[in-house]
């Protein structure tokens, strides 16, 4: 019945807008049949809410296919249509757990697909609102499954022109990941610094509020790595003809710097005089 009533192909227009994401004040398109749709939502999430629900028996019904469709209608116009959407999605993932890895795999080819065909796809911060709990509750150490669906989904994620409309949802996911697993910073940071805008000044500060959040968890090892890519890219900021980009990136490098440089030289001295470097650390 709810496969019936929700599964159905978007009018052209809807597909054709698809663009949404580069004007974030743009007005969402409100599905005139939503009266009947949040019935049958609403009927959904009852059934899959109930503690007595045989995950064994429901997953007959709630199969690969059921959710591909359900995957589907994220792409829809209507912003209520996502929200409920999201809510359904998070209790299959959390009720089916033989099904996650298939999630897993699918919103990464949804996301695979915006980033490098179509530039297209309405529900893209919903997803990522999804992952940012899903991430969360992975375990360590973190699977290279994980891993790559960091450095192949949410890394190119930077690329787009509509980053802005999801990129607070996406700067959660990666600030999750980097908490679990702080190797992983210098990954992103390069990553990050290949999809730096050019002659756009508000993702470039978007950019650097990113940038910020994960300088603040990253290691000194991978500061190393990342440096002198990570000091040109301040040295063009500086160079920047827009105000915000060259005060932003002050602040929080220069801590970093002066952490690094004070590092270094606790490092010399301890070399140099055979003391322990807490004793030196001390005593500087």
């Amino acid at each position: 019945m709810c496969a019936t009533n929700l599964f159905r192909d978007f009018p052209p227009k809807y597909a054709s807008h698809g663009t949404r994401g580069e004007a974030e004040d743009e007005e969402p398109l409100f599905d005139l049949a939503w009266s009947h749709l949040q019935l049958v939502y609403d009927l959904l999430l009852r059934f899959l809410s109930y503690n007595s629900l045989d995950s064994k028996v429901a997953k007959k019904y709630v199969d690969n296919g059921f959710i591909l469709r359900l995957l589907e209608l994220f792409d829809s116009e209507d912003p209520r249509e996502r929200d409920c959407l999201k809510s359904i999605l998070h209790r299959v993932y959390g009720k089916f757990m033989v099904h996650r890895p298939f999630i897993r795999m699918a919103v990464g080819n949804i996301i695979y697909r915006f980033v490098f065909e179509t530039e297209r796809h309405n529900g893209i911060a919903e997803l990522l609102e999804i992952f940012g709990s899903v991430i969360s509750g992975f375990a360590l150490p973190l699977k290279k499954e994980h891993k790559m669906f960091l450095t192949r989904a949410l890394i190119p994620l930077h690329k787009p022109k509509s980053v802005g409309i999801y990129h607070h949802q996406l700067t959660y996911c990666i600030v999750q990941f980097v908490e679990k697993e702080p190797k992983l910073a210098g990954t992103v940071i390069k990553g990050l610094l290949k999809c730096w805008p050019v002659t756009n000044s508000q993702k470039e500060l978007m950019f650097l509020s990113e940038l910020e959040e994960l300088l603040e968890m990253i290691t000194m090892d991978e500061f190393e790595k990342v440096m002198v890519l990570l000091f040109r890219r301040i040295a063009c900021c500086l160079n920047s003809s827009h105000f915000q980009a060259i005060v932003k990136p002050l602040p929080v490098h220069a801590r970093k710097l002066n952490k690094f440089m004070l590092s270094k030289a606790i490092h010399r001295t301890a070399t140099r005089t055979n003391q322990s470097p807490n004793l030196v650390s001390l005593r500087l």
